[in-house]
């Protein structure tokens, strides 16, 4: 890790323009905007691109903080989307990642850093401050869903819900595997 200083806050109106830049021309992740968990799969599929930037950009106009920005030096460097789980519908019709229990949960669903920022350790950052993010809205436990890359790695553009070993270098333990690749991995926020 270099000296690069991180700092990180919640997406607000103010600082919509960074969210922007930094998920480019196309969204973060061909049009998603994430939006992928908040909506029903055939609404998703049918507002790819913009409708989803302008549903994600009226939650930041509401007032809600849907995420997290992460600046690298003063530039937009990674996003983290995280909010209760009860906020992304197609987390509960998921099988592998179907809850543990009756727990009200924070998830952590996404990632997107900035091509540039990779290798900075700007997804531990962002993780060790959405739980910081999480404790202090009330969530007793803020769980996520990333890829095992034990077995070998994958394209960054596939690691959008994280990868592992980021998540245990957070502190988060796994509680629950229904895939060989897909632990559920928590962070007790209360105590």
């Amino acid at each position: 890790m270099s000296d690069s200083k991180i700092t990180i806050v919640p997406v607000t109106p103010g600082r919509w323009k960074d969210l922007v830049r930094l998920f480019g021309p196309r969204g973060a992740c061909a049009g998603c905007w994430c939006m992928y968990f908040r909506l029903p799969r055939s609404e998703f599929d049918r507002r790819v691109g913009a409708s989803n930037r302008r549903a994600l950009q009226r939650l930041v106009a509401g007032g809600r903080k849907p995420g997290l920005l992460a600046y690298l030096d003063g530039e937009p460097a990674g996003w983290v989307a995280l909010a209760p789980r009860t906020d992304y519908p197609l987390l509960a019709r998921s099988r592998i990642l179907a809850p543990v229990d009756a727990r009200p949960v924070w998830s952590v669903v996404c990632f997107f850093v900035a091509r540039a920022a990779r290798g900075h350790d700007v997804t531990v950052a962002l993780l060790r401050q959405a739980a910081v993010f999480a404790r202090k809205q009330g969530a007793p436990c803020l769980e996520g869903y990333p890829i095992d890359t034990s077995r070998g790695r994958i394209p960054d553009t596939f690691a959008y819900h994280g990868v592992a070993s980021a998540f245990e270098r957070a502190g988060f333990r796994e509680v629950m595997r229904r895939s060989p690749t897909r632990p559920i991995m928590r962070l007790e926020l209360e105590g």
